[in-house]
């Protein structure tokens, strides 16, 4: 299967918008606009290689400073609607 780019604009955090690269169901890279450098580079590189499912799993409903939404969550909406479509 091939590689499908995507982007998501993001709600509600520093971050405007997610890059993600998709091979069937597997994350294959990450990449934030804007936010929190080092965080977002860290969360990418942690999902790279990760099923869209697990991931979702462990970052769906993070929250940050009281927002009800963070990047990780972001990026869990993002790989849902991917998952989805």
């Amino acid at each position: 299967m091939a590689v499908k780019s995507n982007i998501y604009y993001t709600s509600g955090t520093c971050s405007q918008a997610i890059l993600t690269e998709i091979d069937g169901d597997t994350i294959v890279r990450v990449q934030f606009v804007g936010g929190c450098g080092g965080n977002t580079q860290g969360i990418a590189a942690l999902v790279a290689g990760m099923k869209i499912s697990d991931a979702v799993s462990r970052l769906q409903g993070i929250d940050c400073a009281g927002r009800g939404t963070s990047c990780p969550d972001q990026l869990a909406k993002a790989l849902l609607k991917i998952a989805n479509e």
